[in-house]
C-alpha cells in the first residue's frame, strides 16, 4: 500500500486567490457543454390531424372549435416548446485555467490534495488494495483520482469504485475538483507540477492557508462577503 509523499505543491497552482464568480461561470458553460439539446415539440403545423373543424360552430353547447390540432385541444401541438439548440458558451482557456487553478488551491488549503507514488504494487490491477490506499489518505466519500495515460493498472483497479472518479492528468477540470471532497495525483515523476521535498523541509500547503480569506466553498466563503 503506497503513502502519501512530502512534496512541495507549486504556489502558482495551488496557493492563488479563489474567484468564486469565475468559478461559476466555468461550471456552468461546462455543464452546458454537456447538453445534447436534441429535445424537440411538435406545433400545430407538424402534429398529425385533419384541418377540417371537429364540429358545427353553433347549436353544440361547447366552444367553438377549428382545428384538432389547436394547442387547447388534447394531442394538439405545443406552443412555444422547446427546438433543438446548441447550449455551448464559449470559454477562454485563460478563465478555464485560472478557474482550475482557485479549485485546487481551494482543496489544498485544507489538506485535501494528495500525492502518492503509485496506487497499488505491482503490474496487476487491484481494487482492494487500490481502495485500502484511498483510505489511508482519506474517510471522506468522494475522491478524484488523478492518473497519467500510460497508467492502465490504477485506471483497471478504480474502475468498480463508485466513490472514486478517475480521470487523466489531461482531462482535469474544475468541476470534477470542486464535486470531490479529496484529490489525489499519482506518478509523481510523470507531473511536471510536483517537486520531491526534503525531510527537513517545510511542506507549501501548511503555509498556503496564511495569506488568503477564501476557502472551501461554502460558509466560509459567504461569511466573509
Amino acid at each position: 500500500m503506497s503513502k502519501a509523499l512530502n512534496v512541495d505543491l507549486p504556489a502558482e497552482i495551488f496557493d492563488v486567490q479563489t474567484n468564486v464568480p469565475l468559478l461559476h461561470q466555468v461550471v456552468v458553460a461546462q455543464l452546458a457543454a454537456a447538453r445534447q439539446g436534441t429535445h424537440k415539440v411538435k406545433t400545430r403545423a407538424e402534429v398529425a390531424g385533419a384541418g377540417r373543424k371537429p364540429f358545427k360552430q353553433k347549436g353544440t353547447g361547447r366552444a367553438r372549435q377549428g382545428s384538432i390540432r389547436e394547442p387547447q385541444m388534447t394531442g394538439g401541438g405545443i406552443v412555444h416548446g422547446p427546438t433543438p439548440r446548441d447550449y455551448s458558451q464559449r470559454t477562454p482557456k485563460k478563465m478555464k485555467a485560472a478557474a482550475l487553478r482557485g479549485a485546487l488551491s481551494d482543496r489544498a488549503r485544507y489538506d485535501r490534495v494528495h500525492v502518492i507514488e503509485n496506487l497499488v504494487a505491482g503490474d496487476q490491477p487491484s481494487t482492494k488494495e487500490a481502495l485500502a490506499t484511498l483510505r489511508s489518505l482519506t474517510e471522506r466519500k468522494n475522491v478524484l483520482l488523478v492518473i497519467e495515460r500510460a497508467n492502465d493498472v490504477a485506471a483497471l483497479s478504480v474502475r468498480n469504485l463508485v466513490e472514486v472518479h478517475a480521470l487523466y492528468v489531461d482531462q482535469l477540470n474544475t468541476y470534477d475538483v470542486l464535486v470531490s471532497d479529496d484529490v489525489v495525483f499519482t506518478k509523481l515523476h510523470s507531473m511536471p507540477w510536483f517537486r520531491r521535498r526534503k525531510p527537513s523541509e517545510r511542506l507549501l500547503k501548511g503555509s498556503a492557508r496564511r495569506g488568503h480569506r477564501t476557502g472551501r466553498l461554502g460558509k466560509e466563503l459567504r461569511s466573509d462577503r
